[in-house]
């Protein structure tokens, strides 16, 4: 009795052990927007930076964009496990400016599912200070794999 009541006392300590172990959200890899974009980023470096690219989905209404590089960083993941980050894209548009950049930060929920919750602005060249006005947008966007 006293060798399975061990036995026991060790697997409950290691299921407790196994159950508490944090899933890391990692930003590398394919993502979807809730508005069908498509981004894909590279591994992080040792400094926490990537770069990858981004494909408008429908709802952008922009037949004349193409793949556009993105690039920026995020926190350390050995520090937080459900990190914050950032990114910039510069569209590659034939006829306008634009570009966009993304804030916000990677969650892991208990299903060890990641989602990305990201505020952007996209800021777009204006022709005079007086249309400036009119030049920069906002909104939010949810990214899951």
């Amino acid at each position: 009795m006293g060798r399975s009541a061990f036995a026991l006392v060790l697997i409950l300590a290691l299921a407790v052990c196994v159950a508490h172990v944090e899933r890391k959200c990692l930003l590398s890899g394919s993502w979807r927007s809730d508005t069908s974009c498509r981004m894909v980023v590279s591994t992080l470096d040792k400094d926490n930076r990537f770069s990858g690219f981004y494909l408008p989905g429908p709802a952008a209404g922009y037949s004349e964009l193409l793949t556009s590089p993105l690039e920026g960083s995020q926190q350390d993941t050995g520090l937080v496990t459900q990190p914050t980050f950032s990114f910039t894209v510069n569209w590659q548009l034939r006829e306008t400016v634009r570009t966009t950049v993304f804030l916000g930060q990677c969650y892991v929920d208990t299903n060890g599912e990641e989602t990305l919750h990201a505020l952007w602005l996209l800021r777009e060249a204006a022709n005079s200070p007086a249309e400036d006005w009119k030049a920069t947008r906002i909104g939010t966007s949810i990214f899951t794999r």
